[in-house]
């Protein structure tokens, strides 16, 4: 968040708290100090966490299944880490503290820049749905992995994902109530690449027409260029990241038609040809409200001719609230690359290592056209479960061994594999048909 990550003590702080903080850190970075690594008994390090008064550590030592684990070591201080950090002090000079109540923000260079400091973006929307998410783990008793593990091994998993489904069908929920009370005309759902934006919009129509609201749903990746008009990018390949891959005045004008009570006939992309070809008539005054999903759908560019008070925005990402322990976060990103090697693996025949090698280009045209608008959003909705790592482990797990060593791919479908490895196995048979989740296993009472 902002450009780092968002931190929190056990107590409240101040802001020439963490300014101390920070000077400590680099202090530390100044000496030049050691990071040593050696591999311990799951029960002797569980031994050591208790005696340094880490109980997240030594709940998830009691609930994995490994015999040794990798600690790391500074000075007197002792941890563990999903990516093993750096062999000395002096090579993470790069960063700053924020204060931002009740915790502060390590702001550090992006993956795709290591040389440049970003500026510092509050970004309090995102913040509140962090918060949320906070509030829903209390409520599952899960902060952690530990805890997620225990609960499954107990027997209690099919309980939890029936929760967490039921969560997120009261927010949708809330998203359709507050559409229908603003009068919205356009609801824009945009989101980076394997959110679950198409069954979010899906579930969310559902709920609109609960309120009695009939509305359209229309995708802007039909209105697409042909293949002969997108854009390049840097590597010559077609780049469907940027906005110029999309006919803007076409959709402009077939929005402002439909919201006039006009008929339409819309295009289909066809992606196999690179073509788009005839798709519905549509008559506007048949329709209420128009859903239109797509990632750049929080530009004001994309929707211009459409007055700002007849739009409604969303943002739509998997923004993992599970962390692995009090200091080892599931990324974000991680959680949607497993989610695209499933689907794309099963359902587009796509091979894992295409998946792999795609996926920074991926994060590049997020972090140009998405994440900086994030915060232009009326509404964020989480589409992360907790228990979803459980279940994708069963259908991911096989495709990333296959992976051989030596190739490029090698070292991130191993890291990936290690990870997976953590979580106890939760049958897919528990997962309700309308779940976000069945955009990627399969299974789904919504037709894609």
């Amino acid at each position: 968040m902002s450009g780092g990550f968002y931190c929190t003590l056990n107590r409240k702080i101040k802001a020439e708290s963490v300014k101390k903080i920070e000077r400590q850190m680099r202090q530390l970075v100044k000496e030049d100090l050691p990071i040593q690594q050696a591999d311990f008994p799951v029960k002797k390090a569980a031994y050591l966490f208790n005696n340094l008064n880490q109980p997240d550590k030594v709940r998830l030592l009691r609930n994995i299944r490994k015999r040794n684990v990798t600690l790391f070591s500074l000075l007197d201080y002792y941890d563990m880490y999903a990516i093993p950090p750096l062999d000395s002090t002096d090579r993470a000079s790069l960063f700053y503290l924020k204060y931002f109540k009740p915790g502060f923000i390590m702001v550090f260079p992006a993956w795709y820049d290591m040389s440049v400091l970003p500026d510092f973006i509050p970004q309090p929307k995102l913040a509140r749905i962090f918060n949320e998410y906070v509030e829903w783990a209390r409520i599952l008793g899960i902060e952690d992995l530990g805890p997620l593990n225990a609960t499954i091994r107990r027997g209690n998993g099919p309980e939890i994902i029936k929760v967490v489904e039921a969560l997120h069908e009261k927010k949708i929920a809330h998203i359709a109530d507050r559409i229908v009370k603003e009068n919205s005309r356009v609801v824009l759902i945009a989101g980076p690449s394997s959110a679950g934006k198409t069954t979010f919009t899906k579930r969310l129509a559902i709920q609109l027409i609960v309120n009695g609201v009939k509305p359209l749903t229309i995708s802007t990746d039909d209105y697409f260029h042909p293949h002969s008009k997108t854009p390049k990018d840097k590597w010559g390949g077609l780049d469907f990241e940027t906005i110029g891959a999309v006919d803007v005045p076409l959709l402009n004008d077939q929005l402002l038609k439909l919201t006039c009570d006009k008929g339409v006939s819309t295009p289909r992309f066809n992606f196999v040809t690179g073509r788009r070809i005839k798709g519905r008539v549509i008559r506007g005054a048949d329709y209420d409200l128009v859903l239109l999903e797509g990632i750049h759908c929080l530009n004001d560019a994309l929707t211009h001719k459409i007055a700002s008070k007849l739009k409604f925005k969303i943002y739509v990402s998997a923004l993992t609230q599970l962390n692995i322990d009090d200091h080892n976060r599931i990324s974000t990103t991680d959680t949607r690359m497993i989610r695209r090697i499933v689907r794309d693996t099963h359902f587009r025949g796509y091979r894992v290592q295409n998946v792999l090698q795609l996926w920074s280009r991926v994060r590049r045209g997020e972090e140009q056209n998405i994440y900086p608008l994030q915060e232009e959003a009326d509404e964020m909705f989480n589409s992360a479960l907790i228990y979803e790592p459980c279940v994708l482990k069963r259908f991911c797990l096989p495709i990333i061994t296959r992976v051989k060593k030596g190739t490029a791919e090698y070292e991130e479908a191993n890291r990936l594999s290690d990870f997976l490895n953590l979580f106890y196995d939760l049958s897919e048979r528990d997962v309700p048909f309308n779940s976000i989740l069945r955009e990627f296993i399969g299974g789904s009472s919504f037709a894609y």
